[in-house]
Order: structure tokens, then sequence, then C-alpha cells
């Protein structure tokens, strides 16, 4: 496996993080005071152009939660009796693998097994289960990499919890190895959009470790009670919720903690491992297709929709500056310099598993593949290719079970009373 693994929670040379601090603008760091004031002139001029309402729009896209996932793909055919779909071919619908797709606004959920053809426009996929009798032709499909949706899916005995959060009571699952609770637990974080359920891939990695799963909800994700404003805050809040978490896991008995993380769940863990309120549970953080850099996210969504860079900027100001809350409804606007963990690697202690596929198409690999090389001493990172966003497990389960496992397996527990 590539990387190295230390156990030392030294920091790292602020050099390799490259100058970039915390303090900084959000916007991008690299440049000089000339910078700031063509992005200022920029920013004026987009507004003066295309209006505050444009740019409400795109900011508002960014913070406020969907309350339904774009659709990858329709269904074009159906043979139950061979147990068989045919999809419209998309970058997500052609990947090999198991997976899970919601029709119908969210009102049915299958499994979805090997690709058996691809044509012209369309792929051929078996299906393994699922709410099958409800699917018709001309449905709209939602592609998904959580392919289970409750630990019974997996054969596991699980407690339905209640962590109490700064926002009120938040439902979780407590999933145990086979011989009892453990001291050593794993809380695991879903990413922006989805719930829980992503999450169960990863708890018989965990199990087996000997690790307690606690598999928790968090502002907005639409099981824990949602934040004042209804607004994400990409982490820069959430953490709070996982923090909260890690509290409920020390009631338990927990000795020694590992974070888990996909996606924007990543952003907000590692966002737990600097400022949790229990720093001596921490051993470690995993991430899966994480959110490293927002701004770097942000700019490539931008590019991939064809919005003009400026106007992207004025959106990006909008959420991280106080005057921008007037057009997203922010309570608060978010510290992106805080977010960059890139720019603040030097910051961060723990030993860290990262895997990112090179051709997420969501979330850019770039940010990830630069936190390795700037701290070397602490992250392993695993690259995929193929797998797409937050699909490494679904398309390739043995390696990515196998990273797991390796790294879990070479972490020294802490020591009592550490």
């Amino acid at each position: 496996m590539n990387g190295q693994r230390h156990a030392g929670r030294r920091r790292g040379p602020g050099s390799q993080a490259g100058g970039r601090g915390a303090a900084s603008t959000g916007i991008r760091r690299r440049g000089s005071a000339t910078d700031a004031i063509v992005i200022a002139g920029g920013a004026a001029a987009a507004v003066g152009a295309l209006g505050l309402a444009v740019v409400a729009t795109i900011a508002r896209k960014v913070v406020v939660p969907a309350r339904d996932r774009p659709s990858e793909a329709r269904i074009v055919g159906l043979d139950r009796a061979g147990g068989t779909v045919e999809l419209v071919a998309s970058p997500d619908t052609i990947v090999p693998g198991r997976y899970g797709s919601w029709v119908t606004r969210r009102a049915a959920y299958v499994q979805l097994g090997d690709i058996l053809e691809v044509r012209q426009h369309t792929v051929v996929r078996t299906l393994l289960g699922g709410d099958v009798d409800a699917l018709r032709v001309g449905q709209e499909a939602e592609f998904s990499g959580w392919f289970f949706r409750r630990p019974e899916e997996l054969g596991l005995a699980h407690e339905d919890v209640l962590v109490p959060t700064p926002l009120g009571p938040a439902p979780a699952w407590a999933i145990h190895p086979e011989d009892g609770p453990s001291t050593r637990w794993a809380v695991l974080v879903h990413g922006r959009g989805t719930t829980r359920s992503e999450a169960l891939r990863a708890v018989p990695s965990f199990r087996n470790a000997g690790y307690s799963c606690l598999l928790v909800s968090y502002r907005n994700d639409g099981d824990a009670p949602p934040a004042l404003d209804f607004r994400y805050a990409l982490g820069d809040e959430e953490w709070r919720d996982v923090d909260a978490a890690i509290g409920w896991v020390r009631e338990q008995g927990a000795a020694d903690v590992v974070l888990m993380g996909w996606s924007m769940g990543g952003a907000i863990v590692l966002q737990a491992s600097r400022r949790t309120t229990h720093p001596e549970l921490l051993r470690a953080v995993a991430l899966d297709s994480p959110v490293i850099d927002w701004v770097d996210v942000l700019q490539h969504q931008a590019r991939e929709n064809r919005i003009p860079s400026v106007v992207g900027r004025v959106a990006l100001l909008a959420i991280s500056r106080r005057w921008g809350r007037l057009l997203t409804g922010q309570a608060t606007s978010i510290d992106l310099g805080r977010l960059d963990y890139v720019a603040n690697a030097a910051d961060l202690a723990l030993p860290i598993l990262l895997m990112h596929s090179d051709d997420d198409g969501y979330v850019p690999a770039g940010p990830s593949r630069a936190l390795a090389l700037a701290r070397p001493d602490i992250v392993t990172f695993v690259p995929f290719t193929v797998a797409r966003h937050t699909k490494l497990w679904n398309y390739d389960p043995e390696r990515w079970t196998a990273a797991v496992s390796d790294w879990l397996d070479e972490l020294v527990p802490l020591p009592p009373g550490h």
C-alpha cells in the first residue's frame, strides 16, 4: 500500500503547507495585494452586470441542503424475471461494482450489481434486491454508493441511540464487535446530502478490528435537528455534533477513538480532530473522497457548470463574508481558510488514512494529494482510479477493505491514562 505510517503526533514543518495560513481570505490564498484588488474589482463588476440575485442563487446552492438529489440516470429497460435493468449511460452508471439506486424521488431503492452489457447510450446491470416491484420504465434514477440502507442488511445487530448534540438529540446507530462493546470506537460520519447509511460499508472492517462503531447524524442531514438557519457550514459548525458523539462514546467507556468521514464528512471530522473537547481520546482519522479544500472544490464545480470564474469568486465571498449573509441566509459566515487542510497541514497531528479516486468528478483529488505530500509523516495515501466520488468501496471492495484493515492493524492503541 502506498504512503508512510507513523504513530507519532509531531507537527509538520510549516513550509510544507505552502505558507498559506488559517487567517487567509478564503478565496485564493496565493498571490499579492494586487491580486486582491483585481478580485475585488472583478467582484464588483460581476455584481453590477449579473445582479445580486444571480450571485445569491449560486451561493445558496452551496449552503442550502437540497431536498432532492439530481438524477444521474433514467430507466429505459426492465426485466424483472431476468433480474436486469437498463439505464441511460453516465460516468457513474458505467463504473463496475455494486451500487444502490433511488428512484421516483427516493420512493423506492434497489441494489445494482455487475454490468452485463454496455450499449451505445445505455448500460444493462443486474438487479440484486430492494424494491424491485416498484421499478417502472421512464423513472429517473439516482445512483448511490450506499448499497446498504440498514444494519440488518449486513446481518448486524445494532442499537438505536440518541446523541445529545448542541441542537438536540441526534439519532445514531451503535454496532459492536461479536464479543460485545469495546473500549475502541470508530465514529463514522457521512457526507453531504446523504445519511448514516452511507457509512455502513465501513462497519465490517472496523468491527473485525475490534472496534465498536457509532454511525452518526448531524445538523441538516434530515435525521438530526437542523441548524437554526437551515444552512450547511461545510464542517465549520457540524463538527460540534461529531464532538458530541465523541463525548457520547466516552460515556460508554471509549478510551481510543478513530474518526472516519466521507466527502463533506471528511471536512467535518478533520475539523473535529482539531477543535474537539476530547483530544486525549482521538487516535486517528480515516478519509474517503474528502473535501480537503472547499475553495478548490467550489471553483472546480463552477468550471464544470460553466459559471464565469469571477461570478464564482463573488459567490465564495458571499458565503465567507458577513455582508453575504443577506444573500445566503446564513447565521454566520464560513471561515473557508480554516477549512483548507493543505494550508493548515502543519496543525494536523493524528495519523490519517486518505483514500481518493483521481477521476472523482465532484471533489478533485488534487488537494488530497497535496496534503499527502505536505505531511508524509502522518498521511497514508491510497489512490484509486475509475471509482468516482465516494464509490471506492463499491468499485473495489477488496482493495478498500484491505487498505482500511491494514491501516487499523498498524495503529498502536493509546496507552491507559495517556
